[in-house]
């Protein structure tokens, strides 16, 4: 008997694995029918998955952790059988600010250390000058986006949320909120980075991974109680996504991945733009040349692995950003989120 499942998805390349089982037949092959359902932020999946409008959804790591601990307002416990990949944020700013930023650099603006430096130049100088201080957004602000922002900044001795103005601006918003001078800038995954530069409105200060390396993602997130009480669905399902992983991990298939994602129902983009993606090809905008990253997004087996050591991380984050005190029950509570043993039983 096919089992229906509904899985709550955001308009970004690394929804892949959702998107490549659902559509190659991955899900298919495990008894599963899986239909995909497109949201615009990351609160409305959260709160579809706690009231069950949801059987699962692709969901931020920190989220996740926010989620089970009580952080938004609702202890909504969660569970993550399996991750969805890693890496695949970047740091955008408009032209305008580049050109500063480019300006008061002293040393490589490639280095995170310098362009955090010349962003203290430019903060300081607005403050005396009178000015009202810079924007700077992320997708949630339990996100690793948030945790990267405050990482890079902290740099240059900027405090996000203080020095800079912090704004929660939903991924596919973010190119409109750039443009409109809602923000100077913002962190988001793939594509919406890309789309800045391609529009002419953004330029790439830098990739996720110039700050944090195999930086803990999205996930697929269940209800904690259902992962017990719904077994076989979690199997079947993590069975699937292991198997597109197998095949979005090939670059023979990134072509074919690409069209799939960039389709109206999925993120309703170019394909050209997401493929360059999967291929660690970035336009960085700036007159600048575009620049391979390797592992700029990873969803190989090895890298969907929900790893306990992952919360480490995202409660550091959560530290530095004022969200929740130093609490040895909080970690082990957080690590317990990420469920290594269920993704083993069906690599």
């Amino acid at each position: 008997m096919t089992l229906h499942l509904r899985v709550g998805f955001l308009p970004l390349v690394d929804a892949a694995l959702l998107v490549a089982a659902a559509d190659e037949g991955f899900a298919e092959a495990e008894g599963l029918s899986l239909e995909l359902v497109r949201d615009v932020s990351w609160s409305n999946l959260r709160d579809k998955l706690h009231v069950r409008l949801l059987d699962a959804a692709h969901m931020l790591a920190p989220a996740a952790i926010a989620s089970t601990l009580g952080l938004n307002g609702v202890k909504a416990p969660m569970a993550v059988p399996i991750a969805l990949n890693l890496n695949g944020n970047a740091i955008t700013v408009s032209q305008r600010r580049f050109e500063e930023l480019s300006r008061a650099a002293q040393g490589d603006l490639a280095d995170p250390a310098v362009s955090a430096r010349a962003l203290a130049k430019l903060v300081a100088t607005r403050k005396a000058s009178g000015l009202p201080p810079l924007t700077f957004a992320a997708v949630f602000a339990f996100s690793s986006h948030t945790y990267l922002l405050g990482e890079w900044m902290a740099l240059g001795g900027v405090k996000l949320g203080e020095d800079v103005r912090f704004e929660v601006v939903p991924p596919v918003r973010t190119v409109e909120a750039l443009s409109s001078g809602q923000v100077d800038g913002f962190c988001a995954g793939a594509p919406w980075n890309t789309l800045a530069v391609a529009t002419g409105i953004g330029a790439i200060l830098h990739c996720g991974v110039d700050l944090q390396p195999d930086c803990p993602e999205k996930v697929l997130a269940w209800r904690a109680d259902d992962v017990e009480r719904r077994s076989e669905a979690v199997s079947k399902l993590n069975a699937a996504l292991i198997e597109a992983s197998r095949w979005a991990n090939s670059p023979a298939n990134w072509p074919h991945l690409a069209e799939l994602l960039a389709a109206p129902e999925r993120l309703n983009t170019r394909a050209d733009i997401v493929e360059s993606v999967l291929r660690g090809e970035i336009a960085q905008g700036g007159n600048r040349p575009t620049r391979h990253v390797p592992d700029y997004i990873r969803f190989d087996p090895d890298a969907i692995r929900p790893d306990p050591a992952h919360a480490d991380w995202v409660l550091a984050g959560m530290g530095r950003a004022g969200q929740l005190s130093d609490d040895p029950a909080a970690a082990e509570i957080a690590r317990l989120v990420f469920r290594p043993a269920l993704f083993e039983a069906r690599r």
